[in-house]
């Protein structure tokens, strides 16, 4: 199936940024060499390449660096940017005044668990939950996904018991996790209470069974920090193109010069590109590389691509 909304030329586009999860990695969780191949691709041709990403700092860095990439990491959806040569904090966004205490208060009074990054790298944790007893004891009802990300996580974890009354300094942004009904009803009521003073996003992360509500402090996305190292590099908005599959991708699907979707996208973000290319498991970025360089070659409208 091919989407070809009004084409732009490929030929000026400067810098490409990928997505991970559903994007670069396919349904096995997988960088393949292919993948690999096609990133090196696009960077001998002359462009930038970067990953925007809801994973934390630390769990991106093998990507990183399967793929040879050293521009920054804009990870948490866009709350933490980071160097990946020295892992210096570029930027850190930060929640206004009194909202983390309401909204944790919020989260909690539903019978959900809070989970808050920090930028505490160097410290060797990522994230600070109340209690590591429900992954050790396989969760408690309504908290089966919470509890199976500090399976996977524990050793990333720091204890506050208090946390929902006395958060850390510098929490950046954070999530809970549940049904999927229940993380859209808590994301509209989170909405309600502070309304334009948060960036909230319902979503399912391929490596998880639960759905998560990712909270960030308002104005912070994927393509908020694209455009801050953008401009660093002295990059335009229309001299990128963008590559994702999920709802946190949109800002920068629909803002970038060139939005693409992978073919195993979300309808929303379907519906946002400007053009469709296969799906994850089926080299889908291979196909974006082929586009990129084919406009290079013969600046002409960028071809319709197929969706897996």
């Amino acid at each position: 199936m091919s989407h070809a909304p009004a084409a732009r030329d490929p030929a000026a586009i400067r810098l490409v940024v990928l997505d991970v999860d559903g994007t670069l990695s396919n349904s096995r969780h997988e960088i393949t060499d292919a993948t690999c191949a096609a990133v090196g691709r696009i960077r001998e041709a002359g462009m930038r390449v970067m990953i925007a990403t809801g994973r934390r700092y630390r769990d991106v860095l093998p990507v990183a660096r399967r793929l040879a990439i050293d521009a920054p990491l804009v990870t948490a959806s866009g709350a933490l940017i980071k160097d990946v040569r020295t892992h210096a904090t570029l930027e850190r966004a930060a929640f206004a005044p009194g909202v983390l205490e309401g909204l944790l208060a919020l989260i909690v009074d539903r019978g959900h668990e809070p989970i808050l990054y920090t930028d505490s790298f160097a410290a060797g944790y990522d994230f600070h939950c109340r209690s590591l007893a429900s992954a050790a004891s396989g969760g408690v009802p309504g908290n089966r996904g919470v509890a199976e990300y500090l399976d996977r996580n524990r050793a990333l974890a720091h204890v506050v018991p208090d946390l929902h009354q006395a958060p850390p300094e510098g929490v950046f942004a954070g999530f809970t996790m549940g049904t999927h009904v229940e993380m859209l009803d808590l994301e509209r009521a989170l909405d309600a209470s502070w309304p334009g003073m948060l960036s909230l996003h319902t979503i399912r992360s391929p490596r998880y069974r639960d759905w998560m509500c990712e909270i960030a402090p308002a104005g912070v996305t994927k393509w908020s920090g694209v455009l801050s190292i953008a401009e660093r590099l002295g990059i335009a908005p229309e001299s990128i193109c963008a590559v994702g599959d999920d709802v946190n991708d949109l800002p920068m699907i629909r803002g970038a010069g060139i939005g693409i979707a992978m073919g195993n996208a979300t309808p929303d973000v379907l519906a946002a590109a400007d053009r469709i290319v296969a799906a994850h498991d089926d080299d889908g970025i291979g196909e974006v590389a082929d586009l990129l360089l084919a406009g290079l070659s013969q600046p002409a409208p960028l071809p319709g691509g197929n969706a897996g």
